[in-house]
């Protein structure tokens, strides 16, 4: 099993570093005196399908731990195997932390989740615990690092109002419509956002309503620690202020190449559509209690969305498919999955705090590399063998622009069989 990029570096507390020889030409104590009075919290991130659970599992082993996790969907009850959830052994022999706390039907915010992934947090480091985040979203863990931004909150009146006055764009699928108003209403923004993210878009408009200003008017802590950072520059990197962050993080970012990144992702597809009690029953499930594709976070989940949309389409064809149509759908989850990866490289090549560990290194020698970092006061020097440039993950177009799927388990029409019938008994019009 291996993990997933590679990143220079070496570490001053809260701040990363483009080369080793930079970080060298700074005194040993840089690196120590910010940092004896903060306790430690492991940050585990990368793309789908990198190995942030098994890492994750191994380092709690090692250094008494406990895990937080930081996937949005992990956290609904019932959404076990889109989300490719910890097993329940694997729970059971570690404590984990924001996994199954909603129902389907709930949304969720960055907000909701610094508060809960902190508090959790905070318990641990009272009983001794060493606290492991994992997990790829990447905004979570922005907010869970750098604090939240200081936007006003909404009164319940405001939240009431706003809720009102988007029903009805939501209700009849008027997406463009609602966006609209909120740009014209003073966030122009909000014509950047996913189509369906009405979390988002709502929130927009409550601080609108509550501020008269934009989201973007409002400092974000994120922004204001590293803007005066330059990837490149070692003394920009070397003076940044550790102090302003609650803790010494140690992050770790895994990827790998993206050709071997999208072939697991394939292959891991494939694994669970393969057994009709796993995404398609879960997604099935969605439906029958009266949730959309893309109505909320739940349902805007990748592979989720897919699935709840061919079912979709197959309950109003009284239970039927065909094999075309499985494959279609198999290559829309395929294709949403390995974009999904695509954005949360894009989106940790900007985060300067984490290191890019090569996921395809021997596990133990990641694994015990992080742990001497936790258990060190010094300087991290991430050894070259482990280490992945951030750039390198963009030198692969030649590469990417001839991939194709191979699928391992679906390869003809027999392979979906087992499929289409548990379509034709489970939902045809009884099911509408």
């Amino acid at each position: 099993m291996h993990y997933g990029c590679r990143r220079p570096a070496v570490w001053k507390r809260t701040c990363s570093w483009s080369s080793s020889a930079a970080a060298s030409s700074l005194p040993p104590t840089t690196t120590t005196a910010a940092n004896n009075n903060k306790k430690k919290v492991i940050v585990i991130s990368g793309p789908t399908g990198a190995g942030k659970t098994r890492l994750s599992l191994d380092l709690a082993k090692r250094l008494s731990g406990e895990i937080i996790s930081a996937d949005s969907v992990q956290l609904y009850r019932g959404l076990d195997v889109g989300s490719a959830k910890p097993s329940p052994s694997d729970r059971s022999a570690v404590p984990h932390h924001l996994i199954d706390i909603l129902h389907a039907s709930h949304d969720y915010s960055a907000g909701d989740f610094f508060r809960d992934a902190r508090a959790a947090t905070d318990r641990l480091l009272s009983r001794g615990r060493a606290p492991i985040l994992a997990g790829g979203t990447g905004l979570y863990l922005r907010w869970y690092i750098y604090g939240k931004p200081n936007v006003p909150q909404s009164s319940i009146h405001v939240a009431s109002a706003v809720w009102s006055e988007l029903a009805g764009f939501r209700e009849n699928g008027r997406w463009e419509e609602a966006v609209e108003l909120v740009a014209n209403a003073g966030d122009p923004k909000a014509r950047e956002l996913s189509v369906n993210n009405w979390s988002r878009l709502k929130r927009s408009l409550e601080i609108i309503r509550s501020s008269g200003s934009p989201p973007s008017a409002f400092t974000l802590p994120y922004n204001a620690y590293n803007q005066t950072t330059d990837d490149e520059d070692a003394h920009a990197i070397a003076n940044c202020q550790p102090k302003e962050l609650d803790y010494d993080f140690i992050c770790i970012f895994l990827a790998c190449p993206r050709v071997e990144l999208y072939r697991s992702i394939d292959l891991r597809c494939e694994e669970m559509l393969a057994d009709t009690g796993g995404l398609l029953s879960e997604a099935s499930w969605l439906l029958d209690i009266g949730l959309s594709p893309g109505m909320n976070s739940a349902t805007c989940a990748i592979g989720y969305r897919q699935a709840m949309e061919y079912l979709l389409r197959c309950r109003n064809n009284g239970g039927s498919s065909s094999p075309q149509e499985f494959f279609e759908f198999l290559i829309k989850f395929q294709t949403a999955s390995r974009n999904f990866s695509k954005r949360q490289m894009t989106w940790f090549r900007n985060e300067r705090i984490y290191q890019w560990v090569d996921a395809s290194q021997p596990f133990d020698e990641i694994a015990r590399f992080i742990c001497d970092a936790y258990h060190d006061s010094g300087p991290r020097l991430l050894p070259e063998s482990l280490e992945m440039k951030r750039e390198s993950c963009r030198h692969e177009s030649r590469d990417l622009k001839t991939y194709r799927s191979e699928n391992k388990v679906f390869r003809g029409d027999d392979d979906c069989s087992h499929v289409l019938d548990w379509i034709r008994r489970t939902q045809g019009k009884s099911q509408l």
